[in-house]
């Protein structure tokens, strides 16, 4: 199969160099600002693309991982998008995190384009997708997810069906939800903590042999007791809109969402102060008090 992939960020990076190495796949990408360096997936034999329909004429497996719903759908259907060059049968891999709505709209234009699409967003770290070991939440046709299985295992440790179209998207939502609210929660927490002058180890220590213990805690850790926030290299910006995404989710679904619309609001406080492009870690300094940090 000839693979193809949009979006060469801290996430697409390690997906494209492991369906390289580890697949064995001829890759082409999208040639475009927001790439990572791109000199090792070249040495290894991928061929950069002016546009996504240049990647969709030549590619069976088209892989998506950029930052939202409005990327998607102008790579999907704007001009010289992937509608633009589909071959008929070629599976769409859509790894981002999106609206499920949305998702649903794009599966139907490429459905109808003589193409399939299936959901497939990621759970875990950029330091997972270089190691080749990602989660997939993937919805979609069962037939479809089977045809594109040898790619997906190439930079994953797991693939789970989760359902129809739209339901990986809305499972990645509930799940960010769940991680960034824990991680907003407990970076506040070390902030006081901090500000209390605790020791930041005996801090860590406390929950982690408590009712503190998470994933939330072994990510935010190094940042807490060192200053390290390479653990969790996720900007702020983007835990906003996956909030957001989620809180627009909710609303369309009817749900309460009185949590998500406070953590929200903590958050979109340390971007509106300039913070977007700090890691999640640094939400424990953000949230110190005045004079502290």
């Amino acid at each position: 199969m000839q693979v193809g992939i949009i979006g060469v960020g801290l996430m697409g990076h390690g997906i494209a160099r492991n369906v390289l190495k580890r697949g064995g796949f001829a890759l082409r990408f999208l040639d475009h600002p927001g790439n990572q360096p791109v000199e090792e997936l070249t040495s290894l034999g991928a061929r950069a693309c002016a546009t996504p329909a240049d990647i969709a004429a030549a590619c069976d497996v088209i892989i998506l991982c950029v930052t939202g719903s409005p990327q998607v759908e102008a790579i999907v259907t704007g001009e010289n998008g992937i509608l633009s060059g589909l071959k008929a049968g070629s599976v769409i891999v859509d790894c981002s995190t999106a609206l499920p709505d949305s998702t649903l709209r794009m599966g139907a234009a490429i459905r109808a384009a003589g193409g399939h699409y299936i959901d497939a967003p990621m759970t875990r770290t950029a330091k997972h997708a270089h190691e080749g070991t990602l989660n997939l939440l993937v919805g979609g046709d069962p037939a479809d997810l089977d045809k594109v299985r040898p790619v997906l295992a190439s930079f994953t440790d797991s693939v789970e069906h989760v359902g129809a179209l739209g339901h990986g998207h809305r499972l990645k939502l509930l799940h960010n939800y769940v991680s960034i609210g824990f991680m907003t929660l407990l970076a506040e927490a070390a902030a006081q903590a901090a500000d209390a002058d605790i020791d930041p180890q005996v801090f860590v220590d406390v929950l982690a042999h408590g009712g503190g213990a998470s994933a939330a805690l072994d990510r935010l850790a190094p940042y807490i007791t060192k200053g390290d926030r390479e653990g969790l290299p996720f900007f702020i910006s983007n835990a906003q809109k996956d909030i957001d995404y989620y809180r627009a989710m909710a609303t369309d679904a009817g749900a309460q969402k009185p949590v998500a619309d406070s953590v929200s609001a903590a958050i979109s406080s340390a971007v509106e102060a300039g913070h977007g492009q700090d890691y999640v870690p640094e939400l424990v300094s953000i949230f110190r008090k005045p004079g502290a940090q």
